[in-house]
């Protein structure tokens, strides 16, 4: 029987395609305060929010840097993990830097521990030493980049606390290779505080390289603020309106020159709001929990607010709320000029703010006045605020500057029905009701008395309860989720 040759087959192997996949980009954000950790301001809610939008986009490995403050409750700091600790030089003083990190929803955060500088009792600002606080910070930070090997591709400032660090890079660090590939946004949360100090401390106590102090020096004095503008590879601020607006003088409180020389990398995105925080259907600030489909809720919270507060429990009548800094430039001086006008309507006035003593005083003593009708509460007060922002129909805002503005967001988000000025972020976040689109009640002139009108155009269609009811519907589906926004910081990053 003859031998059958195997048959034999030979199998080519196609070598697949080699797959690279591509390292993220790190983004660092560095700014003086950041929520929840520590906050008294829009710049706290930012940081605690666009750098969480950022992450879920998957595109950029997110960190956070702020100063470790004596202030940050025990809550926080027992999860806070030790990182290591060097010294470091501020001109001629060497300073002991203690680093600390967590990590949170895909987001690291590190703390710069110096009890010198940062274990201060009330508020984290308004010391005299504030600009050698926050130069050591500044520093610090550039420190603790080079020796955790963090080297950002976008290293991210906000504010003037943060402006020397943008100067320290470009100029006394730029001679290191790995510092030098680093690009900067700065940005502009409010112009009006910019950082100056006398020229004695150019050299003294910031340690600024002489060839660099026209960049920095304006008026006779050391501006921050300019020196980073300067710098910086690109130059943002909070919304669209007050880029444009700070290119005029009235706006710049000094800078629109700076400005101006420097437009053609400056660009405004507005700033958004953590929509789940501030959240009617979860937050358990509130009387009772709603949504734009069950404002049954809304309706028990605005009895419970009047009663808490002392004011007459009327469902019929509208509740005004102003939560605010009681300080000239939210507009006070306008509600000063027209409050008997407002209060001879039938509405109630709730004020939630401290600041200066003229307003604190002013509306103490009317709220007097007016029992039953006003209630004034002079504290900053996170759960009465929320009450606040669920219970009331409308909210005031009528500010004669307002760079980006958050309370209107938030206000929205708990259907309450914004009226604002014309200017900065509110502009660009609240447009007039029209009976068909808008959302919210606007004037444009800072005038007393146009203000008055769109208060009672809004008092007057709270009194139509099937118009009232559909804009409650559009003003709390608003998005000013951070989404669009931190798409936005995106392709500012990648430009």
């Amino acid at each position: 029987m003859a031998n059958k040759k195997e048959k034999t087959t030979t199998k080519t192997v196609k070598k697949l395609p080699k797959v690279t996949v591509e390292k993220k980009k790190k983004v660092l954000l560095v700014g003086s305060e950041c929520a929840p950790f520590i906050a008294t301001g829009g710049l706290a809610d930012v940081l605690g929010s666009l750098p969480n939008a950022l992450a879920k986009r998957d595109n950029y490995e997110v960190s956070v840097i702020i100063p470790l403050y004596s202030n940050i409750k025990e809550e926080w700091r027992k999860l806070f993990k030790f990182e290591g600790c060097f010294n470091i030089y501020l001109s001629w003083r060497e300073q002991y830097v203690g680093v600390f990190s967590f990590e949170r929803e895909n987001v690291k955060y590190y703390f710069i521990d110096n009890e010198y500088y940062f274990k201060r009792d009330g508020n984290i600002y308004g010391f005299l030493d504030d600009g050698e606080r926050f130069a050591f910070f500044s520093k610090a930070v550039i420190e603790v980049i080079q020796k955790f090997d963090l080297y950002p591709d976008v290293l991210h400032c906000n504010d003037w606390q943060t402006a020397p660090l943008i100067i320290y890079l470009k100029s006394m660090y730029y001679k290191n290779e790995y510092l030098r590939r680093i690009k900067t946004v700065f940005t502009i949360h409010n112009i009006e505080y910019q950082g100056k100090f006398g020229t004695d401390t150019y050299g003294d106590l910031f340690g600024f390289d002489d060839k660099d102090f026209s960049c920095i020096e304006l008026d006779g004095a050391v501006n921050l603020m300019k020196g980073a503008i300067e710098m910086t590879d690109v130059l943002s601020t909070v919304s669209e309106t007050y880029a444009k607006e700070i290119r005029n003088p009235y706006f710049a409180h000094g800078l629109s020159d700076i400005i101006n020389r420097n437009a053609y990398k400056l660009q405004g995105i507005l700033n958004g709001i953590d929509v789940n925080y501030y959240n009617p259907k979860l937050d358990n600030y509130i009387f009772n929990k709603y949504d734009e489909n069950s404002l049954e809720g809304k309706a028990i919270c605005k009895e419970n607010l009047q009663k808490m507060l002392g004011l007459n429990v009327k469902k019929e009548v509208p509740i005004i709320a102003i939560i605010s800094r009681l300080v000239s430039h939210k507009g006070l001086d306008l509600i000063k000029e027209v409050f008997d006008e407002i209060l001879a309507d039938d509405v109630q006035l709730v004020v939630l703010g401290k600041g200066d003593k003229e307003y604190e005083n002013f509306f103490t003593e009317k709220a007097k006045n007016y029992q039953g009708k006003c209630s004034v509460i002079i504290e900053y007060n996170q759960d009465l605020s929320r009450k606040i922002y669920s219970g009331a129909d409308i909210f005031l805002m009528p500010s004669k500057m307002e760079p980006c503005g958050l309370s209107q967001m938030i206000a929205s988000r708990y259907g309450t029905v914004p009226i604002v000025r014309e200017t900065g972020g509110l502009n660009d976040s609240i447009k007039a009701f029209t009976g068909e689109r808008g959302n919210g009640f606007t004037f444009a002139n800072y005038n007393a008395h146009d203000m008055l009108y769109v208060i009672r155009e809004a008092i007057r269609t709270y009194h139509d309860k099937e118009v009232w009811v559909n804009l409650i519907k559009t003003v709390m589906t608003t998005d000013f989720s951070w989404n669009l926004q931190a798409e936005k910081y995106e392709k500012l990053y990648k430009d």
